[in-house]
């Protein structure tokens, strides 16, 4: 029996309601149901229970913190053309504080901040985007008349978890790149609350999708690898999924750092699968890899190839 038969009536009720709301098919969202399937690993007999997950009406609360970036996290991930990534952020999880697409300014955007933190300790994810620069006691970046990592240590261990999205807020990123005087540095070391962290410059939005469904789906956030990344999107290194896998066109001896950087892009790609660095004939310049601002890009600082 194909899996889509397997579901009940009321299921079924809400998917033709959410395709039908989205002007798209059935078809579109099993599709989305099984790359979320595929991203997190998991067997084809877990869609039904993601479709049911997706169509579901819990509503984890969510704060959106943004540091020092350059909100291109947020922009990957809110302009992302896959119609179902959009639904997550809209109906799925209750996003009580985003700077950007938030509609209160001012001292109504911090009476918002302060009235979910308040109302959810305890109970809402934090999703923490760019670095804290921490030098003259957290100077160098304000928000609101406040230092970043002030809102940072009084929004922080409150959360029920930390996600430090893209690279800036997993290890500090480019604000924390040699010759910066800020003192720029990952959310997880500048408050010293353990994050989940989903590096990359930017992040893969599929990976911050499966991320939200795997809560949804299992009540609870997936296996994480020594240095706090999802293991089902950095369990492997780059050059071992690619497909130039050793062959003349392999990249390896021309400035590409897939052999020394862990990330899912062969396998999941950008832009709806679209492309991705080596894809378009460029080398993997290691984004997700701690310092990799420092470490050069196609060639080292001293004119050297790669590593």
């Amino acid at each position: 029996m194909e899996i889509e038969e397997k579901f009940d009536a009321q299921l079924e009720e809400k998917i033709n309601g959410l395709v039908t709301k989205k002007g798209l098919s059935r078809r579109d969202f099993m599709k989305f149901c099984g790359l979320m399937a595929a991203t997190l690993g998991l067997e084809a007999s877990f869609i039904p229970k993601i479709a049911e997950a997706l169509t579901g009406t819990a509503r984890a609360p969510v704060v959106w913190l943004q540091f020092a970036e350059c909100t291109g996290c947020t922009e990957a991930f809110l302009r992302t053309s896959n119609p179902f990534i959009d639904d997550l952020i809209l109906d799925k999880i209750s996003l009580d504080y985003h700077e950007t697409i938030m509609a209160p300014a001012g001292e109504a955007a911090k009476l918002s901040l302060a009235n979910t933190v308040s109302t959810y300790a305890g109970k809402f994810i934090c999703f923490v985007e760019g670095a804290i620069p921490t030098a003259n006691n957290g100077l160098y970046g304000t928000i609101g008349g406040e230092t970043m990592l002030k809102i940072a240590n009084d929004v922080c261990p409150k959360a029920l978890k930390v996600i430090a999205v893209g690279s800036c807020a997993c290890d500090g990123g480019l604000p924390a790149a040699a010759g910066g005087l800020t003192g720029a540095k990952g959310v997880g070391e500048a408050t010293g609350v353990s994050t989940i962290n989903l590096p990359g410059c930017p992040p893969n939005p599929v990976n911050m999708a499966a991320l939200i469904v795997n809560y949804l789906l299992l009540g609870k956030f997936p296996e994480l690898d020594s240095l706090g990344r999802p293991k089902f999107a950095y369990g492997k290194k780059v050059h071992e999924n690619c497909p130039r896998h050793d062959s003349q066109w392999c990249m390896k001896n021309y400035g590409c750092r897939g052999q020394s950087t862990y990330h899912n892009c062969p396998s999941v790609g950008y832009n709806d699968a679209t492309s991705w660095c080596v894809q378009a004939d460029a080398p993997c310049f290691g984004c997700s890899e701690a310092g990799f601002w420092d470490q050069g890009t196609f060639f080292n600082f001293d004119g050297r190839y790669g590593d």
